[in-house]
């Protein structure tokens, strides 16, 4: 019986560490635990997640920002290569990788995106507590976008999705689809962005007997602009858009009791709207010191206030990154806080491969080598 009480105090670890890891936010019972494959709105890099968790309009050097919205993959970031490897809570590990290659005849510009989570091994036990062995639980997706240019300012894409789980003696599959446009000025430095993500559907349900689950789909739309003067970024992520009240119907706050000491459900009848409202939005900053460094902080309400702690919040909903920006590669760092247990951190490495491997003349002749201006 021992060893089944730690098999299931493992999987409640676990699961709780999923809801937290819905996107880098969590929406408790309103938009969240409705959906399968929660892992297709994650962050998918240290710096997605020092912005807040999404970002759909940052016209930054890094590849991981195409797979949040297609329509920000561009010529300059031809032949650039991210990866990390992060561990999560409770022994669960997140491994990411973006790639991006330019294709000049074709005028477009393409981005491969893969993520992996590996939840652990678990013991597989009997009602009496008998291990009969053990059975490992996994998430991945893959995606492949493409973007064009249109006109001076506007740049549109799509992505394809796949993603797969196993989860001991069930698997289930799901293909969806990302769609982004983007306009981003250098004169004024103005950048605004939209994506529809995760349009799609389950291709194989993890439980036959069951209705088809939905995939996460969300609108977000994004703004952020970089001061001419100062090494200055502000940004706002908007997300869920389709869905007003995103506010967790918590009924503790619905049920007291009256002078007669009858149970009252109307304690809680405000509209609650300004709370509605922020739920939505995450805000930040960016600076940038010696054209090299970049510190960041970013604050999402829905994660503070569906996640914090009401006595004691800590940071909740608050993340921080550091960027260095070398001319070969980049290094970001992120930290996410989601509860008082302690935050989440992550490293990441961006590689410029046609700086690091020139390739001589095939590389030359392939168009490998290329060095493309970042916005044109």
């Amino acid at each position: 019986m021992k060893q089944r009480f730690y098999s299931m105090q493992w999987l409640k670890y676990s699961a709780l560490s999923l809801l937290l890891s819905v996107s880098g936010v969590a929406h408790s019972q309103v938009t969240g635990g409705q959906y399968a494959f929660e892992i297709m709105r994650m962050s998918n890099s240290p710096l997605v997640s020092a912005l807040g968790g999404f970002s759909v309009a940052n016209p930054q050097d890094d590849i991981s920002l195409a797979l949040q919205n297609p329509a920000l993959m561009r010529p300059g970031l031809h032949n650039q290569l991210e990866l990390n490897y992060n561990n999560f809570y409770a022994g669960i590990s997140i491994s990411n990788l973006a790639y991006g290659y330019d294709v000049p005849k074709l005028n477009t510009s393409f981005c491969f995106g893969l993520q992996y989570i590996n939840y652990g091994t678990f013991d597989n036990t009997d009602p009496l507590g008998n291990q009969n062995g053990s059975f490992r639980a996994d998430d991945y997706t893959v995606s492949l976008g493409a973007s064009r240019k249109y006109l001076d300012h506007w740049r549109y894409g799509a992505a394809l999705k796949w993603a797969h789980g196993d989860h001991y003696n069930a698997s289930g599959s799901a293909a969806g689809m990302d769609v982004g446009i983007n306009y981003y000025d250098t004169a004024s430095l103005w950048d605004i962005g939209a994506t529809a993500k995760n349009m799609g559907v389950m291709v194989k349900k993890f439980d036959a007997s069951m209705p088809s689950e939905p995939i996460p789909f969300d609108l977000q739309l994004g703004v952020s602009k970089r001061f001419k003067h100062m090494p200055l970024r502000l940004f706002t992520t908007i997300h869920h858009l389709y869905e007003w009240d995103v506010r967790y119907n918590d009924p503790a706050n619905l049920i007291g009791t009256n002078a007669l000491g009858q149970t009252d459900t109307t304690k809680d009848n405000g509209s609650h709207f300004g709370d509605k409202l922020f739920r939505h939005f995450i805000l930040g900053g960016e600076i940038t010191l010696a054209k090299k460094l970049t510190l960041t902080v970013s604050y999402n309400d829905l994660r503070r206030k569906e996640i914090a702690l009401t006595t004691q919040p800590g940071m909740a909903g608050f993340a921080f990154g550091i960027g260095l920006h070398l001319n070969k590669f980049q290094i970001h760092f992120g930290r996410s806080y989601y509860h008082i247990s302690g935050p989440y951190n992550e490293l990441g490495l961006t590689l410029a491969l046609n700086k690091l491997f020139g390739l001589g003349q095939w590389g030359e002749k392939s168009k490998w080598n290329a060095e493309n201006p970042d916005w044109e």
